[in-house]
């Protein structure tokens, strides 16, 4: 018998490797599409963008691998350390781990797609920073809102408490850039909470585990797991619309606490648990059915009636 020569040989293990090597992570990746979400486990840990992060078994110290981009145990607590030991903020971080991850995570991948956008459509992208290259980016995102007069006109018409009794004419310029800066942002919080979407991004399944319970450990978290619809209110004292809606909220607590939640969140007093839900301008009320699933979201001031359309459709009676 022939024995083949010494390269063949060589290349038929170089051959034998590689086989090896495709079939481990061929079948590392079908393991992973069978993986659950994120969203799907911890419903509502995520603030949007890792919602379709798959949990799969990642090496130890690892936390998140996406697109090259690699969350490490050392990174966040570097992260955490930049922060007084004694501040607030280090102590709302330290609860709420898995965001701090998030943000890091989105940071990095929105960063890689800013530099590819960049490429063809800034002449001289090197001369920005990484922040303000993000920022141009998700402008640009936003800079295709447009209010038309219809829509101006109509949300006039259903929101008259807002006015004061003014005319539509008096409030018009007022009010279009009012509609347009919701639009703007509503683009944008599409573009990031559909990160996962467009991305494959894997989370340690084991960290997460650890540490879920500690972020879910709040009056909007647990309302979501009552069983009972909720809704839940981000605002601020101090905010024309927010002021508004302070009586209704009142009024809405008393009469139908025993059916629904009625949630008012602070987002001074809860910094963090307002980006977690994306909150970017107040006040947002948000509703969710009884299975904790948001089905529902208004940016700005909302009447008492339609309020209570809403929760009817949730079946508060």
């Amino acid at each position: 018998m022939t024995r083949p020569t010494q390269p063949v040989a060589v290349l038929a293990g170089l051959l034998l490797l590689l086989l090896v090597v495709v079939g481990i992570r061929a079948e590392e990746e079908a393991t992973a599409e069978q993986a659950p979400t994120l969203e799907e486990t911890y419903m509502g840990l995520s603030a949007g963008p890792l919602r379709r992060a798959l949990l799969v078994s990642l090496p130890e110290g690892m936390l998140l691998r996406a697109n090259g981009v690699i969350i490490t145990e050392a990174q966040v607590r570097a992260r955490l350390e930049k922060e007084a030991p004694d501040d607030p903020v280090r102590r709302l971080l330290e609860k709420n781990l898995p965001y701090v991850v998030e943000r890091m995570a989105t940071e990095a991948l929105l960063a890689e797609e800013a530099q590819v956008w960049a490429q063809t459509n800034l002449t001289a992208p090197e001369k920005e920073t990484r922040a303000s290259l993000i920022e141009t980016y998700l402008q640009s995102i936003a800079a295709q809102a447009q209010v038309t007069a219809e829509e101006a006109k109509a949300f006039f018409e259903a929101n008259q408490d807002m006015f004061g009794g003014a005319k539509y004419e008096e409030v018009e310029e007022e009010l279009r850039g009012y509609l347009l800066e919701q639009k703007r942002e509503a683009l944008i919080d599409a573009h990031m909470n559909s990160l996962s979407e467009r991305i494959r991004v894997e989370m340690n399944a084991e960290w997460l585990r650890a540490h879920a319970a500690a972020a879910l450990d709040n009056p909007v978290d647990r309302a979501r797991r009552s069983g009972k619809p909720s809704l839940v209110d981000f605002g601020a004292g101090g905010c024309f619309a927010c002021d508004q809606m302070a009586p209704i909220l009142d009024d809405l607590q008393r009469t139908y606490g025993d059916r629904c939640n009625v949630v008012v969140v602070s987002v001074r007093e809860e910094p963090l648990l307002g980006a977690r839900y994306g909150i970017r301008a107040i006040p947002v009320q948000v509703f969710f059915d009884a299975g904790g699933r948001e089905v529902y979201r208004h940016l700005g001031y909302f009447s008492k009636a339609q309020i209570l359309t809403r929760l009817a459709e949730l079946g508060v009676k």
